[in-house]
Order: structure tokens, then sequence, then C-alpha cells
């Protein structure tokens, strides 16, 4: 990956530790059942929250923003959508300094293909002899996150430190 991981325009260094990274959907939701036993789910709204964890050689040196306002989270984990077609209309907004890729299978192989996105639809481009079509991308997201808990290691001259952060 080109573009490092990102906190309020903070670029988050590799010598700061490979980022294990975790995201899941969080929404206002509820399962209702009708009086004939059918299953109906009642959805407000919908927002993603993860977390962001790392040990490294150098701290990631994030101590400077402020965790009271909403901060960009530029992320490195891919989202990813499948279809037969070629329009995919993103659920979250794209890194805006990497461009979604995409991926055609033909046969039992995954080949690049090219794909131009525009206001999150991404648009792939024909690629004879393929049955599926894949879309990848890194999202972007506002999020409220906490001051990372942090750790130091004397023995093993590593800090360890970790972020919550939930989509605003």
């Amino acid at each position: 990956m080109s573009a490092p991981l990102m906190l309020g325009g903070i670029p988050i260094v590799l010598h700061a530790g490979a980022p294990d990274l975790s995201e899941e959907a969080t929404g206002g939701n509820s399962l209702l059942r009708l009086s004939n036993g059918d299953a109906v789910k009642l959805t407000r709204w919908e927002k993603m929250t993860g977390s962001i964890s790392a040990q490294g050689w150098m701290p990631p040196a994030l101590d400077g923003l402020d965790y009271s306002a909403p901060l960009e989270l530029r992320s490195t984990q891919i989202s990813s959508m499948q279809s037969a077609g070629l329009v995919f209309t993103l659920p979250s907004t794209p890194r805006p300094d990497q461009a979604p890729w995409a991926f055609a299978l033909i046969g039992e192989q995954w080949v690049d293909a090219p794909v131009d996105t525009v206001a999150g639809v991404s648009t792939v481009t024909a690629v004879a002899g393929a049955s599926l079509y894949q879309v990848w991308w890194m999202p972007v997201y506002s999020v409220f996150a906490t001051r990372p808990p942090r750790a130091q290691s004397s023995a093993s001259a590593t800090h360890s430190w970790s972020i919550a952060w939930q989509e605003a």
C-alpha cells in the first residue's frame, strides 16, 4: 500500500508499528416479528466503529490532535464489493489520495481491470471473458477518537498504543 494510515492529517509511520485495524457497522436497528412470525428489520441509521493498535519503535505522535472534535481517518483497511455487473455504488467514501481499483475474474484467475470512480460510483471497464468483478477501496471517515492509551517497554525498546474510534 502506498498510502499511509492517517488520523487528523498525521500519517502513522511504520516505525510506530504495523497497525492492526478493525471496523464494524453499528446502528440503530431492531428485528421485529409480524403476527405471522416473519421477521422485519428496521434500520434508522448505520455508522462504522473500530480500533487501531500497534507496537513499534516509536510512538505514533498523535498527542497534538484535538480529540474533542471530529478527526479525518484515512484508513488502509480495504473495503470491497463483488458483482457480475460493472457499476458499483460504494457505501463509503474512498480516500482522495488512493483511487479505487478493480479486478475481473477470468476462469479461476483474478486480473486487474480498469475502473473509473466519480461521486462514489465506480464503473469497471468490461474485460473479455470475465464472469465477476470486484472493486476495492480504502475508506476515509470523519470520526471521534479517544486519546490513545500507551505503554513503553524499556526492556524491548517498544511503544504500544491503541485508538478506539466511531464514525461521527
